[in-house]
């Protein structure tokens, strides 16, 4: 039984220590690129990749749409065919499983080989529309068979259910996901950990929801062991001790956060630090040695008490405590409580300016309603003077006989005197 515990534990460290420092990317340096020991300065190198960050707001969301997604299943096997639901989830985590293990497995044997001073030749694919590339990858021979060996894997994986090739898949699955998500703060750390707590409470003790979804399909999600793997009596089934891949990858998520804040630290000393690891992880030591001492507490009760609880009870708190002992010792908490990832800021920049930009769209907006509001005042006010005029009547225009004199009436002068002229008859 011991041995059992002592396997899940080794493949819950695993993910999350080679995870974390998989997470982390080349510390640039703005003004000199001199190339130190220990660096990786590979002119055929990958980039790297772009991961997904995790603000408090998605935080907290990740907690409620996980249990949005798991009454949706409940709805599903409810109301739907179960072998089509299982065919669907078993195709998707199938899919995402090929492909988190190849990435595994490339980013295994990439490095052994340039320490073996092999070199592949590499193969460039660029997708392209008229307004430019939208998709560009570089891979070489062995991104080709490690992909054909995963999907052999998962294959065989679908067909047997084999206890070995689902903790292949889930170790891929938990190491994939702790490097593509990266937590923004500690404080968003601590919002994820207290959520996922409640979460796992709630659909422990509260509902017996998930019990019935996990007893309808059986998918890589969590890591298995015999809890007797010599000396079984024939013909009896193994019995397996499990560990779910939640209480692996969101406590991970935490870890390879403080991994990262420690490359920070560092960074701001040492401008060329690169790609070197040679740095000092006071938090990342910290944080997974919380993680291994709450593991040790949760198999500890749950093999006394024999009374399955939520290991997230025992991981989340240990991970916090240790953060803040760490900070709290070494003076350094405020730094701790204020740690903002690069591309936590630029996220937050991006958000700022979105949220300027809206507010003088709706300043326009508001502008241009208050100036037709006034016009429309002013044509209503304008009507109503109007209205209120009295109307003159006009009178018809003299016609031009009325207005020039008759002979009869023009005045007849006479003259007096010597002037006048008589006519005598």
């Amino acid at each position: 039984m011991y041995t059992a515990y002592a396997a899940l534990a080794t493949m819950a460290i695993l993910p999350i220590y080679f995870g974390a420092f998989a997470s982390l990317k080349k510390w640039k340096n703005p003004k000199e690129k001199k190339a130190i020991k220990g660096q990786i300065n590979d002119p055929d190198e990958d980039e790297d990749t772009t991961p997904e960050t995790v603000s408090s707001g998605g935080t907290i969301l990740m907690p409620i749409l996980g249990s949005l997604g798991l009454y949706g299943l409940h709805l599903a096997f409810n109301y739907l065919e179960k072998a089509y639901v299982n065919f669907a989830l078993v195709s998707y985590v199938a899919l995402m499983g090929a492909l988190a293990t190849t990435q595994v497995g490339v980013n295994t044997l990439s490095p052994v080989l340039k320490v073996l001073g092999i070199k592949l030749e590499r193969w460039h694919l660029n997708l392209a529309k008229k307004t430019g590339d939208f998709y560009s990858a570089r891979f070489t021979i062995v991104h080709l068979t490690v992909l054909v060996v995963s999907i052999m894997l998962t294959a065989y994986y679908v067909a047997t259910k084999n206890w070995i090739a689902s903790n292949v898949l889930a170790f891929s699955l938990a190491l994939a996901s702790i490097q593509a998500l990266h937590l923004d703060s500690f404080r968003s750390g601590m919002i994820l950990l207290g959520g996922f707590v409640l979460f796992d409470l709630y659909w422990a003790y509260g509902s017996n929801l998930l019990e019935s979804i996990s007893d309808n399909f059986d998918l890589p999600f969590q890591v298995v062991f015999p809890k007797l793997f010599f000396g079984l009596p024939a013909g009896r089934a193994l019995q397996f001790a499990t560990l779910d891949l939640g209480d692996i990858v969101i406590p991970g998520l935490f870890v390879a956060l403080c991994l990262r804040f420690d490359q920070h630290r560092a960074g701001t000393k040492n401008p060329e630090l690169g790609r070197s690891t040679a740095f000092r992880k006071p938090y990342f030591t910290g944080c997974i040695s919380g993680y291994i001492l709450g593991l040790g507490v949760y198999f500890y009760l749950f093999h006394t008490m024999e009374v399955s609880q939520p290991a997230l009870l025992f991981l989340a708190p240990a991970c916090v405590l240790s953060v803040l002992m760490t900070g709290s010792v070494r003076a350094e908490s405020p730094y701790v409580f204020s740690y903002i990832s690069e591309e936590g800021l630029r996220i937050a920049k991006a958000r700022m300016e979105a949220l300027e930009q809206w507010k003088q769209s709706s300043e326009r907006a508001h502008a241009a309603a208050a100036a037709r509001q006034r016009y429309q005042q002013q044509a209503a006010a304008a009507a109503a003077a109007r209205a209120r005029q009295p109307i003159r009547e006009e009178s018809p225009a003299p016609s031009s006989a009325a207005s020039s004199p008759s002979v009869a009436d023009q005045p007849v002068f006479t003259s007096s005197g010597e002037d006048q002229e008589t006519n005598l008859s």
